[in-house]
């Protein structure tokens, strides 16, 4: 026998059935999507190569039946590279060659231009971005070999230059300081890009880089709100703790560039002034900004993080993104994609710089020193004759 609870549950579902095709399509749009514990990503887009994909079939149940969160746990896999220092010609990136010891990111920044690469891969760039991420084991000994090459000539290499080295996985996985070993070994000047504290770590490496001047750190501050930056960098460290990381790395004498970046239109975009203050307050030497981009398979990740934690600001945000890229969401264009072009991207350029200027902030960073680089020890022990 049915109680009165399960009585009313059989109508519900019975009612359910009984809508028509058009209607409950309209009001499962409507549904807010749900959040997964720990992560930006609320949709897996369809990765673009692949014509057949696999969705969660939960029209059996209600919606207030459907769990609100869930949760996804990290796999880490093998990423079998042949090489790791990859070469970039692109005119708005201030390096011309990067490292990168992981694939996918943890951090799962809910606006990371990285993510369209993990489709490469056969994953999507919702939660497999964030839960399937690549690890190089060999990245060191592939590094070691690079740098041996008699075709190397030394110039600042960036780690990382696509997803960040000092993410939760390094704790574990120790790759990121095994690539600075070799560095640091055969005084390879480097630029390191991060937004996670987990860089101070590494201080005793970097230190004596420093004091060669090979060594320079970018820190990523996309907004001081700690309750902000948990739901849009979820797994980062926090705002304060970076801003930690500033003043420890510039008391040690590492150069600290901090990167406003990136500038979410509608969002963020007023917390430059406080942001460039504090950092700095903090020990900075100079700053830099990028705004938003949203390219491909980014842009439905973004916005449904938006739909899902900002509801009543998503249309107003959405449309200074593309009041800031000629009516889009994105702009891949040399030159416009980095910094956005109109009125209100002007707006933020003027505001970036007045106060990079009043600060101190808008003077560029100090060259660093390419003469002192020696091949590091070859992993089979072998020194070279010449």
């Amino acid at each position: 026998m049915l109680d009165a609870d399960s009585n009313s549950r059989q109508y519900l579902h019975t009612e359910r059935r009984a809508l028509l095709p058009e209607t409950y399509r309209q009001l499962k749009a409507n549904m807010p999507p749900k959040k997964n514990v720990g992560r930006a990503a609320v949709v897996n887009p369809p990765i673009r190569f692949e014509t057949v994909r696999a969705e969660q079939d939960l029209d059996q149940l209600m919606h207030e039946e459907m769990p609100a969160t869930c949760q996804t746990v990290t796999q880490f896999l093998p990423d079998r590279a042949q090489s790791l220092i990859c070469e970039n010609d692109s005119p708005d990136i201030p390096f011309r060659y990067s490292i990168n010891p992981y694939r996918g990111c943890e951090h799962g920044c809910a606006y990371c231009y990285a993510r369209p690469g993990h489709e490469f891969l056969g994953m999507n760039a919702g939660l497999d971005f964030e839960s399937k991420i690549l690890v190089k084991f060999n990245a060191p000994m592939l590094l070691r070999k690079e740098l041996n090459s008699p075709s190397w000539r030394p110039e600042v290499l960036a780690i990382s230059g696509v997803t960040d080295c000092y993410q939760p996985a390094e704790r574990k996985f120790h790759i990121t300081r095994g690539l600075l070993e070799v560095l640091a070994e055969s005084r390879q000047p480097i630029g390191i890009v991060t937004k996670n504290a987990l860089v101070l770590r590494d201080l005793d490496l970097l230190v004596p880089m420093a004091e060669r001047n090979l060594v320079q750190a970018n820190l990523s501050i996309t907004t001081l709100d700690t309750d902000l930056a948990q739901k849009m960098e979820p797994r980062t460290s926090t705002p304060a703790a970076r801003l930690r990381a500033i003043c420890e790395l510039s008391a040690r004498g590492i150069p600290v560039r901090v990167m406003v970046a990136p500038v979410i239109p509608g969002l963020t975009d007023q917390e430059i002034p406080a942001i460039l203050q504090a950092a700095q307050q903090a020990g900075a030497r100079s700053a830099g900004y990028q705004l938003l981009r949203l390219p491909l398979s980014v842009a439905p990740v973004f916005t449904s993080w938006l739909a899902a934690n900002f509801p009543l600001a998503k249309n107003r945000v959405e449309s200074l993104i593309r009041d800031t890229r000629r009516g889009q969401l994105n702009d891949a264009e040399f030159g416009r994609r980095h910094l956005g072009e109109g009125p209100y991207a002007r707006s933020i350029h003027r505001s970036f710089r007045v106060f990079a200027k009043k600060l101190g902030l808008n003077a560029p960073m100090p060259t660093q020193d390419n003469s002192q680089f020696r091949p590091p020890r070859s992993s089979t022990g072998q020194m070279r004759l010449f």
